[in-house]
C-alpha cells in the first residue's frame, strides 16, 4: 500500500477514495504468536478454535496497519474476510479494535460463502467511507536524499529505530546521486510476512535495525528499490526462454522437451 501511494500515486496523478484493509482471524492469530504455518502439514487447532487472547495480541499488527493507511489521510475499512470456523465473538473483537484504532467501519466479508450477498454489507461500508472527505498525502517529498526517503518508510510504516547500510549499498547511494537518480520514489523489497524485514518478527515490532545489503535502480519504471536482508527477486527470463523448446506430441499426447 506504503508504494502505491508513493509511487503509483505520483505518476498517475489519481488519489485513493478509500482504503479497505482485508484481515483473517487466522493471520491474527498468526501475529499474535500462533504457530507456523507449513503448506502440506496440518493446519493447528488453534486458527480454527476460538482464542480471544491469542487473538487480541495479534491484533496489534492490523492496528498498526490502520495508522499506516490514515497516515496518508485516507478513510479505512476493515473487511474482516470470514472462514466458517471463525467464532461470532472473535469477529466482534476485531471489529471493536480495528474501529477503536480509527477505522471508519470494520465488517465482516462473507462473499466466499455466500456469493455476492455476502459482500454487501462490505460495499456499503466502503460506499459511506468514500463520500468522506479524503486529505491525501504523500508520505515524503521526492527532494529528500535516498537514506532519509528510506528512513523515514522504515520509521514510519514499518516501526524501525533505523537503518543499516552495506557496502555496496552505499556505493549505490553515491552512483546514483551522482546521475541524479536520488529524486525518485523508493520501492522497498522486502518480506511480506512482518512489518519489518524479519518474517519471524510478528505483530508490530518496534526498535529493530533494518538492514540494507543493496540498491538497484528501475529507472525507466520510476523507482530504486532497496534489498532489505535476505529478499531475493525474482529471475529474468533469458533471450529464448526454455518453454520455446516445450511441445505436446499430436501423435502420443505426450509433453516433449522438459530434458
Amino acid at each position: 500500500f506504503e508504494k502505491f501511494c508513493n509511487i503509483k500515486c505520483r505518476y498517475s496523478g489519481l488519489t485513493p477514495s478509500c482504503v479497505v484493509l482485508v484481515a483473517t482471524i487466522r493471520a491474527l492469530k498468526m501475529h499474535g504468536g500462533g504457530p507456523k504455518v507449513v503448506a502440506g502439514s496440518p493446519l493447528s487447532p488453534v486458527y480454527s478454535e476460538e482464542n480471544l487472547e491469542l487473538l487480541d495480541k495479534g491484533c496489534s499488527n492490523l492496528v498498526r496497519m490502520i495508522g499506516n493507511a490514515r497516515g496518508f489521510g485516507i478513510p479505512v475499512v476493515v473487511a474482516v474476510n470470514r472462514f466458517h470456523t471463525d467464532t461470532d465473538a472473535e469477529i466482534e473483537l476485531v471489529r471493536r479494535i480495528a474501529k477503536a484504532a480509527g477505522a471508519e467501519d470494520a465488517v465482516t466479508a462473507n462473499h466466499w460463502a455466500l456469493g455476492g450477498a455476502g459482500a454487501v454489507e462490505l460495499g456499503k461500508a466502503v460506499i459511506a467511507a468514500c463520500d468522506k472527505p479524503s486529505h491525501f498525502r504523500f508520505l515524503y517529498p521526492l527532494e529528500r536524499s535516498i537514506k532519509e526517503k528510506i528512513e523515514i518508510i522504515v520509521r514510519e510504516m514499518y516501526g524501525g529505530s533505523g537503518v543499516e547500510y552495506s557496502e555496496e549499498a552505499e556505493r549505490k547511494i553515491l552512483h546514483y546521486t551522482r546521475n541524479g537518480f536520488d529524486r525518485l520514489p523508493i520501492c522497498m523489497a522486502k518480506t511480506h510476512l512482518s512489518l519489518s524485514h524479519d518474517p519471524n518478527l510478528k505483530g508490530a515490532p518496534t526498535g529493530f535495525t533494518v538492514p540494507v545489503r543493496d540498491i538497484r535502480a528501475s529507472v525507466g519504471a520510476g523507482f530504486l528499490y532497496p534489498l532489505l536482508g535476505t529478499m531475493s527477486t525474482m529471475p529474468g527470463l533469458s533471450t529464448r526462454p526454455g518453454y520455446y523448446e516445450i511441445d505436446l506430441d499430436p501423435v502420443t499426447g505426450k509433453v516433449i522437451g522438459l530434458s
